[in-house]
This record gives structure tokens, sequence and C-alpha cells, in this order.
């Protein structure tokens, strides 16, 4: 059978399929399944298909609730446009595509691209760096249309948007919703510029999803994003949730509100307001007046990591810790593993975090920048140590980064000051020390329970 007839058979296999998720989601589940098997023709995702039938076989286990959870109260055509971009596009065929070009170039090709449409943001949060850029820079609707062709000729089909405030360029975004309906689009906001109008606009275009920001209740929320904030993000997500779209939130876990966002309450509020996910981010002390006391404790990333894992067997959450999660995907996922990030000049960064590049998309490629000497670094060195708990290059191996910055002769890219790599990873020496012990407990404890399984 040839691609083309092999394509189409796919695709009318993927509509019938999707089409009992609206009514029948115990036969669609296997019937997904069956049609993720016939795109994985490199066996790709064979143990995650093993894991996954697993999950759908046993109805009561709490992993099934979830995904109950997920498909509940949402809009059918977002849930058919979510299957189809997410799952087969920029998942099963993306994949494909990165072993084919990764084998070809010998460097990293990412899942996702991270960029931010503009610099400027309508509040002034608390140890944010983007508090200090103002709205001086943006990039260009033609610019961010090209760097998703650029994506999608490397089997990219997901795109996300950070800041600044994303969605104070929101008519943009729609528009590249319509442009690229294979894509799935998903955006860091606070949430505050959200209301009916936008909502008709998402329900429109059906592959856009915001992931709101969130600092624990309404006296940690205002404390570091405004006073009246919380109430405005409650809104949007009563807005959401009216109108059967899928949202989740983005916490941010600092020395402050660890508590807080760890807390059982915190999740369950979470879920009532109807978010379906909830990615939690340890904060990290970027920019030359970055505040280090704002780094969560060794013993409060430890409270992070117990709560997390105790509410993904009990609550309808799908959650991600990205530092605490590292087992799960090898370590760091930056520097085009996974993901790498364009700012608001253009600049291609392995990382949201990390404000060092030797690239830029005015004037490379994505793909001169995967070959450049700081994402080739990375590639050589991932994963940061064997310690997957341990998988930052600068929060928990400071030293690696400031290595690979030297090595590479990366500049600054902070839009506000530049900040020497040495200063910058100065900051991270002492937590990193107070982890490592933690961190290598309960990493032997993992491995031991592994072993004996």
């Amino acid at each position: 059978m040839n691609n083309k007839i092999l394509t189409s058979v796919q695709t009318a296999a993927i509509k019938k399929a999707v089409g009992y998720l609206n009514r029948d989601l115990a036969k669609a589940l296997p019937k997904l399944m069956n049609i993720v098997d016939l795109y994985d023709v490199n066996n790709a995702f064979t143990s995650q298909r093993k894991l996954f039938r697993s999950i759908i076989e046993n109805t009561d286990s709490n992993w099934y609730k979830l995904i109950e959870n997920i498909c509940s109260g949402i809009d059918e055509g977002i849930r058919k446009a979510f299957f189809e971009n997410f799952f087969i596009n920029a998942t099963v065929i993306g994949n494909q595509r990165h072993q084919e070009l990764q084998e070809k170039y010998n460097c990293n090709i990412p899942w996702a691209i991270l960029l931010d449409p503009t610099s400027a943001c309508n509040l002034k949060c608390l140890g944010c760096w983007a508090a200090d850029y103002g709205s001086k820079l943006s990039l260009s609707y033609e610019t961010i249309n090209s760097i998703i062709e650029q994506g999608k000729d490397l089997g990219i089909y997901m795109f996300i948007y950070s800041g600044g405030e994303p969605l104070i360029r929101k008519s943009d975004l729609i528009r590249l919703c319509e442009v690229h309906p294979d894509c799935m689009f998903l955006a860091f906001t606070n949430g505050t510029l959200i209301d009916e109008e936008l909502a008709a606009e998402m329900l429109r275009v059906k592959n856009f999803i915001p992931a709101i920001s969130i600092e624990g209740f309404e006296e940690a929320t205002d404390s570091r994003r405004g006073q009246g904030t919380y109430k405005k993000v409650v809104r949007a997500m009563n807005i959401l949730k009216q109108n059967r779209l899928a949202f989740g939130v983005s916490c941010c876990y600092t020395s402050q509100n660890t508590e807080d966002i760890g807390s059982e309450a915190f999740f369950d509020k979470m879920i009532e307001l109807g978010a379906k996910f909830a990615w939690f981010f340890t904060y990290i002390p970027v920019g030359v007046d970055a505040s280090p006391e704002l780094i969560a404790t060794a013993c409060q990333r430890e409270l992070m990591y117990e709560q997390v894992r105790k509410f993904r067997k009990s609550k309808p959450l799908f959650t991600m810790d990205f530092w605490n999660d590292g087992e799960y995907v090898n370590g760091c996922i930056a520097g085009g593993r996974n993901y790498l990030h364009i700012n608001a000049n253009g600049d291609i960064e392995p990382c949201a975090f990390i404000h060092y590049s030797d690239s830029n998309i005015h004037t490379d490629s994505l793909l001169q920048a995967l070959q450049a000497p700081l994402f080739m670094q990375y590639k050589e060195r991932q994963p940061f140590s064997p310690n997957l708990l341990r998988p930052c290059p600068l929060l928990d191996n400071p030293q690696a980064l400031a290595a690979m910055v030297h090595n590479t002769n990366a500049n600054s890219t902070d839009l506000y000051k530049n900040e020497d790599v040495d200063h910058l990873c100065a900051k991270c020496y002492a937590p990193a020390a107070a982890w490592q012990p933690i961190a290598d407990r309960i990493w032997q404890n993992t491995c031991t329970k592994k072993q004996l399984s």
C-alpha cells in the first residue's frame, strides 16, 4: 500500500474512532489505540502503547478516571482536534520524522517549540524577568508563521506561547490557529485577558488551549501578581468551563507558596474550577536582579515530589513537574531534545530559563540553531546527571551550564540587562548542594523498588 493510500486509510480510521469519543469512551479508547499502532510503523512507542493499553483495560484505576475527566465537559470538536493534532501529528507522526532527521543531521530535533510573541505584559509579577522587559520587542506575525512552517518541516506540530503575556497578541494567535489547523497551540497566560469574545474564537478554531498561571490561593496569587488577580483568574476559568473549553493551570512554586500549591485543597480547587492539567515549575533566579531567596528549599521540593505523585493516584488532574519528573523523560528536556525557546527578540535559546544563545531566528533557521555549538553541547551532555531527579544544568548542576556557555561563547540574551553566566550559576550552587543528598536518597529508593518489581 503506498503512502498516500495509507494516509487516507489512517485519516478515515481516525475520524471514525474519534466519533466514538463523543458517544462511548470504553469503545473509543481501544479503537484509538489501534490507530496509534497503525501509525507507529517504526515501533518507537512500544512501551508507551503497552502502558496505555494496561490503563484503559483497568477502568477502576485513577488513570482511567483521569482520561474520563479530560474527555468530559469538553466541546466535541476540541476533543477531535486534540487527539488528531496532539497524539497523531505531534507525537506519533512527528516523532517518526524526528528520528529520521536526527540520524540525518546528528542533532536534536524537538517535539515542541516555545516562543514569545511579545515581551509586553499587563502585570508586573514579583521575581519574573518579563516584568522588566517592557513592551519594546515582539515577533511579527510573519516571523511566527515562518517558525511554525519551519517546525512542521521538522515534524513539529506542538507550539507553545509564553512571554510577556502572549494574549496581548491574541488576534494574531487565533489567526495562526486558522492557518495551521493541523497543529496544537498552547499558551502560558496570566488569564486576565480571557473573555467571552476570546472563548468564542477558541471554540471556532478548536486547536488553542490556555495554561493559566496561578500561585496558589488568593493571598499567594495576589501577593506575587497584584491585588485582584486571583479573582480575574477564577473569572477566566469560569468562562472557559462554561464554554466547554479545555484549559489547565501553570504553577510556579517558590519558598513563599509551595505549601499552598502542594496542598490537597489547592488540587481540589483547580479540579472544581475545571482545569484538566497542571504544570508545575520551580522558581529559577534568572536575571541580574532576581531574588534567590524565592528558590524553594530542598524540603519544599521534596514535598512537591511527594504530593504530585500522591495525587496522581487519586485526583482527576493530569500533572507534570518539570524538575521532579526528570525520571520519566530521561533528565533535561531542553536544548532541542524535547523543546527549545525563542524570545521576543528572536534569540533561539535552549530553554525559557536559560537566557544564552548563539543563534537568532532573524538570521538563522531552526535547523541551523539546532546544529550550532550551544545546542550541540546540550546534545552531547544530556542527561546532566545519572540521578534523573537532578536534571537541570542550572538549578541542579550549575557547573554544567557555565561550562557550556563558556565553551561556545554564547551571548547573554536577557532583554533587560546582560547577566554573566557565572553570576547566574553562583545563585544556584547552594540550592543544588542542598537538594543533592535528598535527591540521591529518593533516587536510590526508586531504583531499588524498580529492581525488586
